[in-house]
């Protein structure tokens, strides 16, 4: 079974830039897609982009044409490049497989200052 790390996390000032990896041991489940999903303390935790083994993405309406969100097959590894930060997506960022998830990991921190 596949599993999942995230890294790329930290620190960053409105406006600022961060590109976060998920990292897949083996093969990716051909029939699996890949979603990055966040969550700041007390709310929910929200969906953030999708992309299918075809390359196909989606975005919440609130990072759209801010993130993009890609792949690198032979690294077997999704990225979440993010851009024009707000203090509003600091959060614990995590990946996993769509539409069944496997059981979450630590996730990466993101922390956008004022």
């Amino acid at each position: 079974q596949v599993q999942l790390v995230e890294s790329g996390g930290g620190l960053v000032q409105a406006g600022g830039s961060l590109r976060l990896s998920c990292a897949a041991s083996g093969s990716i489940p051909r029939l699996n897609g890949i979603g990055w999903f966040r969550q700041a303390p007390g709310n929910q935790r929200e969906l953030v982009a999708t992309i299918n083994s075809d390359g196909v993405t989606n975005y919440s309406g609130s990072v759209k044409g801010r993130f993009t969100i890609s792949r690198d097959n032979a690294k077997n590894t999704v990225y979440l490049q993010m851009n024009s930060l707000k203090p509003e997506d600091t959060a614990v960022y995590k990946c996993n497989l769509l539409p069944r998830g496997i059981p979450w990991g630590e996730g990466t921190q993101v922390t956008v200052s004022s």
